[in-house]
């Protein structure tokens, strides 16, 4: 990379981290290349972003972001995956991490808060927020499923008791 590529890498590396909420360091210790493959598209799958980068870089691209907490973890072999919605990139890497222990992970950031490895793998047991809005969904119609039958209840024990009277006098 010569000196003009490297300016654009830390440019586009920094607008990522002003639009994004959630970014995780891993350590890759050893991943072969079908490995690393997997990972990217098991993270591509959740919308989430799985890179590269060379630390110095990555240190010059976190400056001024609300990451800058995650500085001290870019030391080594390390990998920066980013998302909008925490939850999702958080599962991918932790599951991908508990099959193949060549996948360390290290910490990562969810706004200004840093997290360490037990705050990314507590993150991970979350239900994702596609999760959660299905059950607020199902909470809501609920009530209202009940309030609907509450109200045709009376209007059904009206029409069986007008027809009762009708085959009455329909009898007599």
């Amino acid at each position: 990379m010569d000196r003009t590529e490297k300016r654009e890498f830390v440019a586009s590396l920094a607008a990522v981290f002003a639009e994004t909420s959630m970014v995780i360091v891993t350590r890759n210790d050893g991943l072969s290349v079908a490995d690393v493959t997997d990972l990217r598209r098991r993270v591509r799958a959740a919308g989430a972003t799985h890179k590269v980068a060379k630390n110095r870089l990555a240190s010059l691209a976190l400056a001024g972001t609300q990451f800058e907490g995650i500085k001290p973890l870019l030391k080594g072999p390390t990998a920066l995956s980013w998302a909008d919605e925490p939850v999702a990139v958080a599962k991918v890497l932790v599951e991908f991490a508990k099959t193949n222990d060549k996948l360390v992970l290290l910490g990562g950031s969810l706004g200004a808060q840093t997290l360490d490895v037990d705050s990314v793998k507590a993150l991970a047991e979350l239900p994702s927020l596609d999760a959660l809005r299905a059950k607020l969904v199902g909470m809501i119609s609920t009530p209202a499923t009940r309030v609907a039958g509450v109200l045709q209840a009376p209007a059904g024990q009206l029409a069986r008791v007008f027809g009762a009277y009708a085959k009455t006098g329909e009898a007599a």
